[in-house]
């Protein structure tokens, strides 16, 4: 380890020190993860400036560095399928009808699906106003490995039809799952735990000392889970510090300036889509404000970690905690909204890359037969898209031979796919929480006054 490695990490452990003796009581988990984010954007800045001729320098203080960074998502990780599970088998046993369940399911997924089309609509009107074509792309030898990498892939995803997704979705093996091994994992176990909660419910008619013993046990349960939630959740500030410094440290400029003019347009298309959400939030009678006050902190963690499914644990306890949405409807929206219509994923990259495709391939995309069929395709494969960095990719692979076109033009794009894909990835999450408020607000079971209420207290503090 090089002298000046040793000093980079050293301040970096000042940056922690300095955290941690922000946990004070004037100083609230967000004002510590808006802390962390800043330093991390300072620290990356400051090694790019100071290092920018010696990347060796950089990446090995990133090797370190990112050793906080990871261990605080694989922590995240690794209560991902605890939680589905236990929360999913509460959500049945605490609502004791299985007709409620398939409402809220029914409306959570049915909105997921309807934004993730409104995407789309948004990714082909920007691309289009911008004029992006993928004829203007450049091929260096990075993209054509990439692009090799992609055929092979595809060979695997590609054949995959609607068909094929749904028996994915039904699990064959709860234990396989449990270790998150197929990209359809996480609504596999929630699969089994809504099965599990109806045998449950079944059996507690049977027998109702069953039936209480059964709450019980459940209930005990999901009280640990959540404590082991928060737990993680306090390690936020030094994640956020660790993932921001690797992200503007690590970042590439001569990339990001040839291929700016899909950057904005994607940063367009994303921003556009977050005022959707807050028109729909508006629209069900939840303060906007109030809203992105209290779910910014998942959002800073989605763009920061690439990772939906890891953003689960602080999805449900936001929607919980501060938004005041019930655990059922919580759990349903982080978790569907982790595989399932996905806004920046799969529903505006896709459809971008559709656009940039079409002039080459003869295609108007402009053409109203063009726009309806992609749409279409985009919300039919917007289901089982993996919560994980690489997302869009796997979209990329469904939407794009559906249209007839070739999905190596997503290797085109490998330069500036993580900066884009971190913007992407809190769509999504926001998407997911949009759906618990909402459907929560219209099925009359979200508290705005109690929200209110937490919001006050937490300032307070």
């Amino acid at each position: 380890m090089s002298v000046y490695v040793f000093v980079n990490l050293a301040v970096f452990a000042g940056l922690m020190l300095l955290l941690a003796r922000l946990g004070g009581r004037h100083f609230t988990l967000s004002r510590r993860i808006l802390s962390g984010l800043l330093a991390g954007v300072a620290f990356g800045l400051a090694l790019q400036l100071a290092y920018g001729g010696a990347p060796a320098v950089i990446a090995d203080t990133l090797t370190w560095t990112n050793v906080v960074g990871s261990a605080y998502v694989n922590l995240l990780r690794m209560i991902i399928m605890p939680l589905v599970l236990v929360m999913m088998i509460a959500a049945v046993v605490r609502m004791g009808a299985v007709a409620e369940l398939g409402k809220i399911g029914g409306m959570v997924i049915g909105i997921l699906i309807g934004t993730t089309m409104v995407a789309a609509l948004v990714g082909i009107a920007v691309t289009n106003v911008f004029g992006l074509s993928a004829a203007g792309l450049t091929e260096g030898a990075r993209e054509l490995a990439r692009s090799e990498a992609l055929t092979s892939r595809y060979e695997e995803f590609g054949s995959l039809g609607l068909a094929d997704m749904l028996v994915r979705f039904v699990p064959s093996n709860v234990f396989l799952d449990l270790t998150d091994a197929r990209p359809t994992s996480i609504i596999g176990v929630a699969v089994f735990g809504i099965l599990f909660g109806i045998a449950a419910l079944g059996v507690g008619r049977e027998n109702e000392a069953r039936g209480h013993a059964i709450r019980s046990f459940i209930e005990t349960g999901q009280a640990i889970v959540m404590k082991l939630v928060h737990m993680i959740m306090a390690l936020t500030p030094f994640g956020i510090l660790a993932l921001i410094t690797n992200v503007v440290a690590g970042s590439n400029g001569s990339d990001i300036l040839n291929l700016l003019g899909f950057i904005a347009a994607s940063y367009l298309a994303i921003a556009i889509m977050f005022g959707v959400h807050a028109l729909l939030i508006g629209m069900s009678g939840f303060s906007v404000p109030l809203y992105f006050r209290s779910v910014w902190p998942v959002l800073a963690f989605a763009f920061t970690s690439r990772s939906s499914a890891a953003t689960i644990p602080l999805n449900v306890e936001t929607q919980i905690e501060a938004l005041k949405v019930p655990a059922p409807i919580a759990n349903l929206s982080a978790s569907f909204g982790a595989t399932i219509g996905q806004n920046g994923c799969a529903g505006i990259y896709p459809a971008m890359l559709a656009v940039m495709i079409a002039p080459s391939m003869g295609v108007d995309p402009t053409s109203f037969t063009f726009i309806v069929g992609l749409v279409a395709i985009v919300a039919i494969s917007s289901f089982g898209v993996a919560g994980v960095g690489g997302g869009a990719t796997f979209a990329a692979f469904i939407v794009l031979p559906a249209m007839g076109f070739p999905v190596t033009v997503a290797a085109l794009l490998i330069s500036i796919e993580p900066l884009i894909d971190m913007a992407r990835t809190a769509l999504n999450v926001n998407g997911a929480m949009t759906a618990g408020v909402v459907t929560g607000r219209f099925l009359g079971d979200v508290d705005v006054t109690a929200a209110a209420d937490a919001d006050i207290g937490a300032s307070a503090r």
